[in-house]
Formats: C-alpha cells, structure tokens, sequence
C-alpha cells in the first residue's frame, strides 16, 4: 500500500517546512510542496491530512531492555507489548541490550535475544552485544556476531561478579572493538567500589530504597566514565556513555572530549524529569523508581536540559526496564540490593521530552528530533536509513499533534508493568499516525498494525 502524508510540517534534526511526504515501497519516494493524489496511482493509496501537525522521522530509542532476566526473574514485557507501547508513544525502532551471564555463550545469547522479537515485534529492531566475559572463544563469537549486523558492544562497570569486566579483559574488549570498527557502550560505574558501600550500608541497617542512591553516589559514575575514556583515548575506541544522569559525569566526558577522545554522551528520559526525592519516598513506593544509575539531585536536570539543547548530549533514550511493583519489586523489601533495576518508559518518551523539553522552552523541535531520533541513527550505523525524512529512508513517520492535552497514565500504557511513573502527570501533545516502512502501526495511542511487522536491522561498522 502507498501512503500519502499532506500538508504536514516536517520537523528534522536541521529542518523544519510544510511538504507532502509520499510513500511506496517501504520507503520515502517523493517529498514535495504539493502532491495531487490525482497524479499518484489510485490503487491501495492511503491519505493522511497532516494539516496544522508535525512530521517527524520516526524516534528511536537506542538504550531498552525487553528480554532481561534478572536475579530469577524476567522483565515484564515482551515484543508484543513492548512495540506495541513503543509505537503508541511514536518509537519505530529500538536497540536492545543483549545482556548473557559470564557462564552463557554469546553467540547464543544472540540468538535466544533476536528469536524474542523475530516474528512478533511490530516496530524494528536491532541490538548491542554485552561483553561480559572476554576469553578467546567469546573474542570469536563477538566477531561472528558483528558480521551478523550488530555494530555495537556493551560493556559494564558495575555488577560486580555477574556482568563486570577486569581491566585487562575490558582492554581486551575494547581493542577488538576498535579493531571491527564498531563503537563501545558503556554502563560507567564501578564495581568494587559499590560492592563495598552496598556492604558498609547493609550492615548498618540501612536495607530500604532509599539508601540505593547513596551505594552509587555522582563522583562514582564520573569516575567510571573518565575510566572508559581513558582506555578510549589509548586505544583510540569509539565510546558511548549511557544512561548518563549527573553534572559530574557530563562534565568528565566533555573533558575527554576535548583531549580529542570520541565519546558521545546519553541522557534517559527518567533522568530529565525525576529526582532523587522519588527513591525516598515512604511505605517501599521508592522501588518504583528504583535504577541504576539512580535518580539525583534536581540541579542535575538542568544540566541534561541544557547539553540536549546545545548538543553535546548526543540521545535520549529510556533504559526500559520493566518490572512489576506488586511482586517483582517486593524481592527487595529486606534488601534494597534485591531490588529489580528499572523505569518503564518506552511508551512516554517522546512525550514527556515534548511535554517538559520542547513546551517549556528548554530545547526547540528541531533538537528533539536530533537526540530522540537522528543521532542515534548516525551513531549506530543506521542513518540515513533511519532518522531522516528524505527520499529514499524508510518510510518511517510520526505524524504528531501539537494540541493534544492529556495526561499520562497506566490505563492508557500498552506495557505490563503494573505502575506508571508518571501517573497523572501534564501531557502536551501525542502521536496521531505512526508508520513503519509505510504502513500505518498505530494511531493516537492505540496499536491498530501487525504484530511481526517489525524486522532485524542489520548495522554496519562505521567506527
């Protein structure tokens, strides 16, 4: 079916005009002032008025995680309902973190990952590799994996004993990395030093939420990120810090990057719009927001504000990661240690960076597009594939409505958490039509495509 989008404001990392948009084969065919459907081919064409909405690439979140076991248990959703909120909110593709244990084999946990979304997912997908063990069998099975299309590694500095690696094993890691031309995500923490206080603070007595902040302070993760860039500087690896949440950590990052380090920076949603004051709250509802790195001070905010708007922070993802308060959470009452990491947001994303980003004054459209689309596009090997809206791109598109008012809430989510960390909040603006390579997948939040529509983006190593 073809797909014509009119009078549309189209809204890219750079731009921002009224165009048609039309759409055949998968893909953007024509992008012009005006297009008569009369000189289009009649047959199976469908016509959106996008008349007084924007047009956007379709987002990308680079950072989510849907198959997750975790201490016995797995993360809530799954494919079916992780695309479907995904798409709701106006996400067309994801990066998921392939996240094996130290004993399992890659290549393997490749496959059980991939097998997950293939057949089911209705957005597209690809994946980042977490090396977590790096002995001469893994080093192959990466290179076969790379080879498969995944153009990206995740390494940790935290979780001691189940997903950190030794110095001499992330040298390793990232050496090859370089060596394939792909980049190196990083979790920047370090193990050893919240093994230690998570220790000291259990002793004493201090088991609730509350105290899960003060186990991985602000100075911890600036450590772990000048650690990375270190080894990226000697090696010459390309690195990306994740989930970055602190003053301290940007500004470690930025400083490698004017010693000429290549170090790209992301900010998660929960980070930009949630304070520490949420993990403290009383009768265990701190679990709810209970993530790593956690939520900070309020001060920090500003500064992920500001560094989206000036684009030094590269991308805005989510770190989706799902698990249910009423059972789930509760393994941590006696520990918060127990506790299963994680914010559902996939689903409001988009909205929350245009309800509190955008509608606020604190960045324009355009750096919208750039950090919840087109950067991780380019960075991941994707773009212009994906993250533009020019011929020859997948057909991709958001078309948005500026007007909507609501407010977010559990009833409307498509996830299976049990809880929504923004309930009740103001909501300005909402996907209308999302597509997917040119077929409409949902519309004003509610999933109205196919499952399985979604396919396996295979990445090229550009690093």
């Amino acid at each position: 079916m073809a797909l014509l989008i009119r009078g549309g404001r189209i809204i890219t990392a750079t731009d921002d005009y009224v165009a048609d948009v039309y759409c055949a084969d998968e893909t953007i065919t024509r992008i012009e002032p005006s297009i008569d459907p009369k000189s289009l081919p009649p047959k199976d064409l469908e016509v959106i008025d996008a008349a007084g909405k924007y047009v956007f690439p379709g987002f990308i979140d680079p950072h989510v995680h849907i198959h997750l076991p975790f201490m016995g248990t797995h993360a809530a959703d799954d494919y079916d309902s992780a695309s479907k909120a995904a798409l709701a909110g106006g996400t067309t593709t994801v990066i998921e973190m392939i996240c094996p244990g130290p004993t399992d084999e890659p290549w393997d946990a490749f496959e059980t990952w991939k097998s997950k979304a293939d057949g089911i997912s209705a957005m597209d997908y690809t994946f980042h590799m977490s090396v977590v063990r790096f002995d001469e069998s893994a080093r192959q099975q990466l290179r076969k994996i790379v080879g498969a299309g995944v153009a990206s590694f995740k390494v940790f500095l935290a979780y001691k004993g189940a997903l950190d690696l030794s110095d001499e094993d992330l040298f390793g890691a990232m050496k090859l990395a370089r060596e394939l031309g792909v980049i190196v995500t990083a979790h920047c923490e370090n193990a050893e030093a919240i093994d230690a206080m998570q220790k000291s603070l259990l002793a004493e007595g201090k088991t609730g939420p509350e105290w899960h902040g003060a186990s991985r302070p602000p100075v911890i993760e600036a450590s772990g990120v000048h650690h990375i860039c270190a080894f990226a500087e000697l090696l010459g690896t390309h690195v990306y810090t994740v989930h970055t949440s602190c003053e301290a950590a940007v500004r470690e990052a930025l400083a490698a990057r004017q010693r000429g380090v290549d170090v790209w920076i992301e900010a998660v949603a929960p980070h930009l719009v949630l304070d520490e004051s949420y993990a403290a709250r009383g009768d265990f509802e701190g679990a709810k927001y209970l993530m790593s790195p956690p939520l900070r001070e309020k001060r920090n905010q500003e500064v992920l504000w500001g560094g989206i708007k000036s684009r030094a922070i590269s991308t805005i993802g989510t770190d989706h990661a799902p698990f249910r308060f009423e059972d789930q959470k509760q393994m941590g009452r006696d520990a918060f240690t127990m506790i299963p990491n994680g914010i559902s947001s996939i689903q409001e994303r988009v909205d929350l960076i245009h309800t509190y980003g955008v509608a606020t004054g604190r960045m324009d459209l355009n750096a919208m597009v750039d950090s919840c689309s087109t950067q991780a596009a380019r960075i991941f090997g994707m773009y212009p594939r994906k993250g533009a809206v020019q011929v020859g791109s997948d057909a991709d598109l958001v078309v948005y409505d500026p007007g909507y008012r609501g407010k977010f809430s559990l009833e409307q989510s498509h996830s299976r958490v049990d809880y929504n960390a923004y309930e009740g909040w103001d909501r300005i603006g909402r996907a209308s039509v999302v597509t997917v390579r040119g077929r409409v997948q949902a519309q004003d939040g509610q999933f109205v495509g196919t499952l399985g529509r979604g396919q396996f983006v295979e990445r090229e190593a550009t690093h």
